[in-house]
């Protein structure tokens, strides 16, 4: 059996990308989601990577297609790998037009990836590699940032903070600011905010707030490949969701550390651009070909590589 490495599992984002492309400023995310889930499904089944979707889509009664639980490779083989899959992230935002979204894959050896059940939405930290263990996930935020200044040698005033623009978050934008430091608000992509966080010279220092697992469980698969702190929380925001997360038994006081959320360094991350970002350049169409530009984390190459390829289209 050949071994999955980077360079393949970015065709599974790269084919998400280029569907979900048609569909950018559409004002129908519903079918923007539909073909981007459809083709990575595609993707993933020929590749094969003997593999279960830990998080995806959501349940089978819900989705057909990366579903929880969801197979691929050969179903008499055991199951090597654990996948998050996010065939956009950002799906309302790429209806209307708007920056940072992404198609995402990650793989972790079976059994190591953190499965967050019935919560949909998790509180995140994250931050370059000198941050790692040295941030109280509990602390208030202006100690938090005090500390980060001084694990990276720079005042809080120069300090940059990665914040989805969403009104759960007013409080804590407010925080920052009192603090001393700089607040980046974008609409979507707190992928894109993580990966920005962990990696030098992003001009993203930290990404702070509440969104969705699966970006967590996205973001902390990245961050594992490519070294970097990442923290997590379940912060459930509905009413709905807040009772099921209740009724699993779930701790939502608990912070859980990198190495829980993501327990093997054997990880291998993939995102592809779809509208131009933080982190990555969008699909580009012309002529007869598509222009995609992807991230590559883990895998037997260098620990993270950057990707632009030109797609031939078909009629």
């Amino acid at each position: 059996m050949r071994r999955l490495d980077a360079y393949d599992l970015r065709e599974a984002t790269e084919a998400a990308a280029r569907a979900a492309y048609d569909w950018i400023g559409r004002g129908d995310k519903a079918q923007g989601d539909a073909a981007a889930i459809a083709a990575m499904a595609e993707a993933l089944e020929r590749l094969a990577p003997q593999g279960r979707i830990v998080i995806g889509e959501g349940p089978e009664e819900e989705t057909n297609q990366l579903y929880h639980g969801q197979r691929f490779g050969d179903p008499a083989q055991p199951v090597l790998w654990d996948i998050a899959a996010d065939p956009i992230e950002g799906t309302s935002f790429l209806a209307k037009g708007m920056t940072n979204a992404m198609a995402c894959v990650a793989i972790a050896p079976a059994g190591t990836l953190f499965d967050p059940g019935a919560a949909f939405y998790m509180e995140k930290f994250a931050a370059p590699a000198a941050a790692r263990g040295q941030i109280d996930p509990e602390a208030p935020v202006a100690d938090k940032l005090a500390t980060l200044a001084r694990l990276l040698d720079k005042p809080v005033e120069d300090i940059t903070v990665y914040v989805l623009e969403k009104p759960r978050h007013r409080e804590l934008v407010a925080r920052i600011h009192a603090a001393g430091a700089r607040v980046a608000l974008y609409p979507a992509g707190d992928v894109g905010g993580a990966v920005a966080a962990a990696l030098p010279h992003s001009g993203i220092d930290a990404l702070m707030g509440t969104g969705g697992c699966v970006e967590g469980i996205l973001s902390a698969t990245a961050i594992r490949g490519i070294g970097g702190e990442f923290m997590a929380r379940i912060d459930p925001q509905l009413a709905t969701e807040r009772r099921m997360v209740l009724a699993a038994g779930m701790d939502t006081k608990r912070w859980w550390n990198l190495d829980e959320l993501v327990r093997s360094d054997e990880v291998i991350f993939t995102a592809t651009g779809i509208t131009t970002g933080l982190v990555l350049d969008g699909v580009e169409r012309s002529g007869n070909s598509d222009r995609t530009q992807t991230l590559m984390i883990g895998g037997s190459g260098a620990p993270r590589q950057m990707l632009t390829s030109w797609h031939p289209r078909k009629d």
